[in-house]
């Protein structure tokens, strides 16, 4: 297939309308979920969604990437809303917010998204499938105090991720965790089984099937002991008519855009959003068969559209959100378009039948978010990581476990602190070469070749071998190679000089500009130029 084919809106629909149809079941209950974590209008977190389906997936340069109201956010607009006086006042920084972000695009600021270590990016995916189990379970079980969306280890029922689940074995639901049970095999059967016994069972996706039959379930059990009570079903505003819809819409109270306050939480959600759009992208990317590159700067100018968009008429700040994302990868999604009809599908059906979408089990859309929870936390890949080796493996299990037992940001920002100091590790070892040439004469005769680049960092690695060099031998010192010489080095070297003299140490230093016995200044040599000739 060629990039062309792949990348045609138009070209993938057989791909792209099944993966939409998942993407909105995983959706749907998320935007609702987020919008309750942030103490924002359920609607608003709808808006988001389909915004972020439709304007930011048309805009956006990635072709599997999906938009929405992101969880990471939650617990900042939940604060900003009751600091700020209110919801209206709150959209005003998400206007800026989008606007802050567009600069960013202008700025080419995206370039930021390459700087993450791969180890740092596959804990990220790990750990949020991690996330999605555990907070998954207890919505499986028909236990629902916590709602869909809330990813962070203390959440705002008051409990935490692991107390949780003690306190589902105490408030399982009967009929919920049965039509779960029926949606997980057939999601797993559909997967493992019928997928490959004909188009149909790709055109018609197990998620789909397992809906339907959650619906058929509820109607049909209605009032008798095995049911589903409203509590257990997705809850999606039902307005009484056009006027009452409308009236679902805020918008942002201008008067209060000089305030500090606001403008501080404008920048505070550009940055987070737009980190964890980069984030996103990033993971995305690696999860892509094609293996296309998203461009970064592009996506936070369409992200920023989209939050300016939103904001305008009401709805939650927006990222691309690695679990919509995923779930359309392993769907089968090829091109933007399933983004988009995902977002037209979230539109039509909250116009035209939030009634039946309220008759939809929380606990089916739970087993789908499990299927999509297990692909990106695969045991295999805690192996495949160990055997890198402790480099990669200590960044990639400090993420995960910060995920886990923190959120999405705080956990990545301990892996990537993780990451930086392996990296000085490896910087601080090899700095330099060094090896013993000869014995004979009663003095040793040694040769230090120092790496292309040496910083400030080697400091510590190549003063340790030269106090240790032993009295009355030959230095070799070769820097042919070094093509960065940090300043601090060369003043070490300098140091060392006055120092080997007292010890009897010979120093002869190997360039490209020639061969020097005991340089009298390696300032002077050096030209006070890190750059080495």
């Amino acid at each position: 297939m060629s990039l062309n084919k792949t990348n045609s809106p138009l070209g993938n629909l057989k791909n792209d309308i099944p993966s939409s149809i998942v993407v909105f079941f995983v959706a749907l209950p998320l935007c609702l979920g987020i919008a309750l974590a942030s103490g924002a209008p359920l609607f608003s977190g709808l808006i988001a969604g389909i915004v972020g389906g439709i304007v930011v997936g048309a805009l956006s340069g990635s072709q599997i990437g999906v938009s929405g109201p992101a969880a990471g956010l939650a617990a900042i607009v939940l604060t900003a809303i009751g600091t700020l006086g209110g919801f209206e006042n709150f959209l005003v920084a998400v206007v800026l917010g989008g606007i802050i972000q567009v600069v960013f695009g202008v700025l080419r600021a995206g370039i930021i998204g390459y700087y993450f270590p791969s180890s740092v990016i596959k804990g990220m995916l790990t750990g949020i499938g991690i996330i999605i189990i555990l907070k998954q379970i207890p919505h499986f079980f028909g236990y629902d105090s916590d709602p869909e969306g809330d990813f962070a280890f203390l959440q705002v029922d008051g409990e935490n991720t692991f107390s949780e689940l003690f306190m589902m074995f105490n408030n399982i639901s009967i009929g919920p965790t049965i039509i779960a049970i029926v949606g997980l095999a057939i999601l797993i059967l559909w997967d493992k089984v019928l997928a490959s016994k004909g188009k149909i069972f790709k055109i018609v996706q197990g998620p789909l099937v397992a809906v339907v039959l959650g619906i058929i379930y509820f109607v049909s059990t209605k009032g008798t002991e095995y049911g589903i009570s409203e509590s257990h079903l997705v809850s999606v505003p039902i307005p009484e008519d056009f006027s009452s819809f409308m009236s679902q819409f805020s918008f942002p109270n201008f008067a209060v855009i000089t305030q500090p306050a606001i403008w501080v939480t404008a920048f505070t959600i550009a940055l987070v959003a737009s980190l964890e759009t980069l984030l996103c992208v990033e993971a995305t990317d690696k999860l892509d068969p094609e293996k296309r590159v998203t461009p970064t700067n592009r996506e936070l100018l369409a992200q920023g559209t989209g939050n300016i968009i939103s904001g305008m008429i009401g709805g939650l700040p927006i990222t691309q959100v690695i679990v919509r994302s995923s779930a359309n990868i392993q769907s089968g999604g090829k091109t933007k378009m399933s983004a988009i009809i995902h977002g037209c599908l979230l539109l039509v059906s909250v116009v035209l039948i939030p009634g039946l979408l309220n008759m939809i089990p929380l606990s089916v859309l739970a087993a789908i978010l499990l299927i999509v929870g297990f692909k990106l936390a695969k045991p295999a890949l805690f192996k495949v990581m160990y055997n890198l080796g402790w480099k990669q493996f200590v960044p990639f299990m400090v993420t995960v476990l910060g995920i886990v037992f923190t959120d999405l940001l705080v956990g990545i920002g301990m892996g990537l602190a993780v990451g930086v100091v392996v990296i000085l590790i490896k910087s601080y070892q090899n700095s330099h070469f060094l090896h013993i040439v000869d014995k004979s004469n009663g003095r040793h005769k040694i040769k230090m070749t120092l790496a292309e680049e040496v910083t400030f960092f080697n400091k510590g690695a190549i003063l340790k071998e030269l106090d240790r060099l032993p009295e009355d031998s030959f230095l070799e010192l070769d820097v042919r190679n070094t093509r960065y010489l940090d300043n601090d080095i060369i003043e070490i070297l300098e140091d060392f000089a006055f120092k080997a003299k007292n010890r009897n140490i010979d120093i002869t230093l190997v360039s490209n500009r020639g061969t020097v016995e005991n340089p009298p200044s390696y300032i002077e040599f050096f030209k006070l130029a890190p750059k080495v000739a």
